[in-house]
């Protein structure tokens, strides 16, 4: 008992210490601005990164490459290696992935009655790379600009260009229900919302730039930098992990399940509906 309190004595003392030292340092010494690291968070046009010598590119860019290529070499390795081993009893990574698939499964059965085959499917990759790819940037990678110094790899969906890809081939995948079930006229249901892209879109940035730039802030003053950007990092990550996550797989299977239903189905409901 005697040494364990001695241990954390000691362990506060050196806690302390350092805090003291940070608060004393203060931020001297940073080579840029708040107000830079903050613009260079958003537009990411100061830390560029150079893509094989080709191109300079936003650092957003190469952490979507490697999320890309960390999912497709998962679904090999767990079709290749894990599903052929499926028993009747399920084990604790059979029950995970069971659960997640049949989490998006049914989602897309409520919202679109008629076809949920494909967009099942969609939802499920979409909120595997929408959660993937915002738990990230709690690794830190580092990268190297075109200037020689260190940058953190961002989450991808903070970068603007990737929020606007997955909200424009989310709306594109709604399209593609209301022709496969009306033609002409599906196509006309969807063109309706036509601020749908721009919605979702600015949602998953706007979401996951506010915690990039809170965390940016604490991390900035050294005398922030201790315990609490972890707690600060670890909430809003997750939190945007989870909720955007779920608001864009539910916007989508909804939007298509409405596009998609039959013009056959709606009138029969109404013949069906009693008469007032």
């Amino acid at each position: 008992m005697k040494q364990s309190k001695k241990g954390m004595i000691l362990w506060l003392l050196v806690v302390l210490t350092l805090l003291a030292g940070a608060l004393w340092v203060g931020s001297a010494g940073r080579a840029e601005s708040v107000q830079e690291a903050m613009r260079d968070a958003v537009l990411h046009d100061l830390n560029r990164i150079s893509l094989f010598g080709l191109k300079e590119v936003n650092p957003g860019l190469i952490s979507a490459f490697l999320v890309t290529a960390v999912l497709l070499l998962a679904a090999v390795l767990l079709r290749v290696l894990v599903i052929p081993r499926f028993r009747y009893v399920p084990g604790r990574l059979q029950l995970v992935l069971e659960e997640a698939v049949g989490l998006f499964d049914q989602m897309a059965k409520t919202s679109s009655p008629h076809r949920n085959g494909f967009v099942g499917a969609y939802i499920f990759a979409a909120g595997t790379f929408i959660f993937v790819s915002t738990l990230f940037e709690l690794l830190g990678l580092q990268g190297i600009t075109v200037h020689g110094g260190p940058v953190t790899l961002p989450a991808p969906l903070s970068d603007v260009n990737a929020a606007i890809a997955l909200g424009t081939l989310s709306y594109l995948v709604i399209l593609s229900g209301g022709i496969a079930a009306n033609g002409v006229k599906g196509v006309g249901k969807t063109l309706k919302e036509f601020s749908l892209p721009i919605s979702m879109s600015f949602r998953l940035f706007g979401a996951l730039l506010s915690g990039l730039l809170v965390t940016e802030l604490v991390y900035y003053y050294v005398s922030l930098s201790f315990v609490l950007p972890v707690v600060v990092g670890v909430l809003f990550t997750l939190l945007h992990a989870l909720i955007q996550t779920y608001v864009l797989t539910m916007l989508v299977s909804m939007y298509y399940g409405e596009v998609s239903e039959p013009a056959e189905g709606k009138k029969r409901a109404k013949k069906a509906s009693p008469q007032k």
